[in-house]
């Protein structure tokens, strides 16, 4: 009978010991620990092949042979290839060590919902990984009193009230690097795509500091987005954040990834993590991504409706880990896109909810804005003396009707450095992209703008907002002078010039040039249907006999009085031409 007074050392052996001995190893462990009083159980498992396994005072000591193998078997998954796994068996071989493999245990005491309760691992710490038997692992999330909450994170074997649980020392840690591109991968990092094995270099812990003041640099380098509207009117800097928030199906994705197809051949690798969508829709992007040779660069973070709200939660971190990785050692520029964090804030409410840990605003959590403000915060500009690899993050956040003052999107806009709105009655309207110029803001503004940009782009917020005064006041009579006719005109082709088609995104020197001539007023002559058509032939025209022009836009980043001429010059010609050429087919009136 065992004394509830006394403290219990359990051995583990592949044979059965007389009592004696039995009675010698423990009183040599409760030497070992400053143990007075005892008692033993001790038990047979053959699987243990040789040597022994003690539980004493929350720990675990194991000498047996299986523990060996399992150890040894560690150290071989790390190899790539048939000829490293030999020398890497040979080295182990060389450097094994016989002795224990000492481990602090607990017992799992209730487990349901994805949540395990585990006591006795007194010296656990927050966000350490927790191994449950051979393969099943967990977060540990609440670290109360007498016991620890843990976060299922993945369950191979079935997890029971009173299995042994273990600590690894170790936070969770995702695969980084190139090896990476090109592939789509889980909140883990396994690859989901049926393309074999990621053969990563290196890991990374999913959470990380973010870069202190000292280490930055302002952002004062332009990212561009392809997207007219963009880059004219909330430019996107390298290192900043901007918030994508708008109603569900107003284009938030769009945007997103319009801006990741704009990257080839500009030297930035994207990350795109998809969290709560529908699997469909994530096969949706990953096949726009891949025909446009987009996946070359760009890895896809998976955490679909169907996965559970922990992976959910992670997913986020670990694509963040896989950014900073190319940041820090590969001294490049990294677009991340979080699609989205409302799905993002919800999988940690469950969380929390679950842990039992008291509701708030909403019925979310008290740290909900830290669990955003620690992620955001990991994008940035990075000093030279650090490389001057940046990272540019691109939050979406889905609103309910239009309202941006609901919780998360007014924590998340409070910490991001700008926000671009999209409007359902706008996309409705067929002005797409949906941006509510009104709204908008990138609080980075024109010092990531290209001399150029902000040439054409400073007078576009002013003329768009006297149009749309105008048009609300000529709504009232039809009487107008030339004037103001002139000048609703002007706003017509610039809504027209800031509509722009999916999957479509324009070179910042064909933006300069339509912005250009737009403000100016040289496409007066034209209808609001024909903008775009000449516009596009213009430029093409452009392109074939004077491509020196565009060139010097795009190198340089600069517009000049010579260039303008030129423009006006080639403008004034080629009109009269597209005029006289698209009469006979009915194109204009």
């Amino acid at each position: 009978m065992i004394d509830p007074k006394k403290q219990l050392i359990r051995l583990v052996t592949a044979v059965k010991l007389v009592p004696d001995k039995e009675f010698l190893i423990a009183s040599r462990f409760a030497e070992q620990h400053g143990i007075e009083r005892f008692d033993v159980q001790a038990d047979v498992d053959p699987e243990l092949v040789g040597g022994m396994v003690v539980y004493v005072d929350g720990l675990r000591y194991d000498y047996s042979i299986r523990g060996q193998l399992d150890r040894i078997a560690g150290q071989m998954k790390k190899s790539k290839t048939q000829e490293s796994f030999i020398d890497q068996l040979r080295q182990t071989l060389d450097h094994l060590d016989s002795g224990a493999a000492i481990d602090e245990i607990g017992t799992v005491i209730q487990v349901g919902d994805g949540v395990a309760y585990v006591s006795g691992i007194d010296n656990c710490r927050s966000s350490e990984l927790l191994l449950f038997g051979q393969s099943s692992y967990g977060i540990a999330m609440n670290l109360e009193t007498d016991r620890v909450g843990v976060v299922i994170l993945r369950e191979e074997e079935p997890i029971r009230q009173g299995m042994i649980c273990k600590r690894t020392g170790m936070t969770v840690s995702v695969p980084v690097g190139k090896a990476l591109l090109g592939r789509v991968v889980d909140s883990l990092g396994n690859p989901i795509d049926g393309l074999g094995p990621i053969l990563a270099d290196n890991r990374r812990p999913v959470e990380s500091p973010a870069a202190g003041i000292v280490d930055r640099q302002p952002v004062n380098q332009p990212l561009h987005t392809g997207i007219t509207a963009i880059d004219a009117l909330t430019p996107i800097g390298r290192g900043q954040r901007e918030l994508i928030i708008g109603d569900r199906q107003t284009g938030k994705t769009a945007l997103a990834v319009d801006a990741i197809l704009n990257q080839h051949d500009q030297g930035v690798y994207c990350i795109y993590v998809a969290v709560g969508q529908k699997m469909s829709t994530i096969a949706n992007v990953v096949n726009i991504l891949r025909a446009h040779g987009a996946m070359e660069y760009t890895t896809v973070v998976v955490a679909g409706a169907g996965s559970s709200a922990s992976l959910q939660y992670l997913a986020p971190y670990a694509g963040c880990a896989m950014a900073e990785e190319l940041m820090y050692n590969e001294k490049a520029d990294v677009l991340i896109i979080y699609d989205d964090l409302t799905k993002h804030a919800q999988a940690y409410r469950a969380l929390s909810l679950l842990m039992r840990r008291p509701p708030g605003r909403e019925a979310f959590p008290g740290d909900v804005f830290y669990i955003h403000s620690r992620l955001l915060e990991r994008a940035a500009l990075l000093a030279p003396e650090l490389g001057g690899g940046s990272m540019t993050a691109l939050p979406i956040v889905e609103t309910q009707s239009g309202d941006i003052s609901a919780y998360i999107p007014t924590n998340v806009i409070s910490i991001t450095d700008g926000q671009i709105y999209l409007e359902t009655e706008l996309f409705f309207a067929g002005q797409r992209p949906a941006i509510n110029v009104g709204l908008s803001v990138s609080r980075v503004g024109g010092a990531a703008q290209t001399k150029a940009m902000k040439k054409v782009a400073g007078p576009l917020r002013i003329n768009l907002a006297q149009y749309r005064e105008l048009e609300s006041f000529a709504q009232f009579g039809s009487d107008l002078d030339a004037e103001t006719r002139a000048q609703i005109k002007k706003g017509e082709h610039l809504s027209e010039i800031l509509k722009q088609p999916q999957y479509t995104p324009l070179p910042v020197e064909n933006q300069t040039v339509m912005l250009y001539l737009a403000n100016k007023g040289a496409l007066i002559s034209l209808e609001k249907e024909d903008i775009r058509k000449f516009l596009d032939d213009l430029i093409r025209h452009i392109r074939t006999h004077r491509p020196e022009v565009l060139r010097a836009i795009a190198e340089t980043g600069e517009f000049t009085d010579e260039t303008a001429g030129i423009l006006d010059r080639m403008t004034e010609d080629f009109l009269p031409i597209w005029l006289r050429e698209h009469e006979d087919y009915g194109a204009t009136r």
